[in-house]
């Protein structure tokens, strides 16, 4: 099974169905792990266990959904990597999306299905055609997650043709697409100044509605505009932007292949 499948395995196992019942610590001490809460130095998380014990301590924040989210990291190392030591990983997804270390990456996929388990989050994105940044949120609440992981598991999820992304004034700085999402649409490595979340950079205007944009405000390639997108975006970390694009329209899933393409 992948990380995510044991993850959601375990969902299964203890018989939860409503997201109000992914008791983090709990699963934790089910499977063994202490957690511990302490005002960690330079340093996100540690796991340390013998046997078949394990105490995870984990940096005290202000936002819950990164506690929850570091929890379920340690907790995937425990479950997938046991035998070998960790330390001083980060707290957000994010922060490891474009990371060449597959352990971590691993542990984020495990941890990203643990807290938003497929049958329980799917129901709640398709209960809006394209959701915006409120309703967004409003699912962030419900499962008790950090809005970059809400969106990130929302674009892996692979339910709507969706691409997310964080940019600051100097460029791209990560992203995550659908699989539906034909590869040949090269999102572009700096903003664009017609695009909204340009605006919001400049002016702090923030776009929280799904608002219909031209493609090539996003895309390098030479048919993008031709096309429009709805894209919407709020303020991320401090100089970052987070961005949500929906391909709503059938005919960006019917140009002609590029062979020249890269995610």
């Amino acid at each position: 099974m992948t990380p995510g499948q044991r993850a959601e395995a375990r969902i299964a196992e203890l018989g939860i169905r409503d997201p109000q019942d992914i008791d983090v610590e709990a699963i934790a001490a089910d499977a063994g792990v202490t957690v511990r809460y302490e005002s960690l130095a330079g340093c996100a998380a540690t796991l340390v266990g013998y046997g078949q014990r394990a105490i995870a301590t984990i940096r005290q924040s202000p936002v819950r959904g990164r506690e929850r989210f570091s929890v379920g990291h340690e907790l995937a190392h425990w479950e997938l990597h046991r035998g070998r030591s960790f330390r001083c990983r980060v707290d957000e997804p994010v922060l490891n999306l474009e990371s060449n270390v597959v352990l971590e990456r691993e542990a984020d996929e495990f941890a990203s299905h643990l807290l938003m388990p497929k049958p329980l989050f799917n129901p709640r994105v398709l209960a809006h055609r394209w959701p915006s940044i409120a309703q967004l949120q409003e699912i962030a609440a419900t499962f008790q997650t950090s809005q970059a992981a809400t969106l990130i598991r929302l674009a892996r999820i692979d339910t709507l043709a969706v691409i997310v992304a964080s940019y600051s004034l100097e460029g791209r700085l990560w992203y995550c697409a659908a699989k539906q999402v034909p590869r040949r649409w090269r999102l572009k490595p700096v903003l664009d100044r017609d695009s909204f979340a340009h605006e919001l950079l400049t002016r702090g205007t923030p776009t929280l509605e799904p608002r219909k944009q031209s493609a090539d405000a996003w895309f390098d390639n030479d048919e993008a505009e031709a096309h429009e997108v709805l894209e919407q975006c709020v303020p991320g970390m401090p100089g970052k932007v987070l961005v949500t694009l929906y391909l709503a329209e059938a005919a960006m899933f019917d140009e002609g292949y590029d062979p020249d393409s890269r995610w």
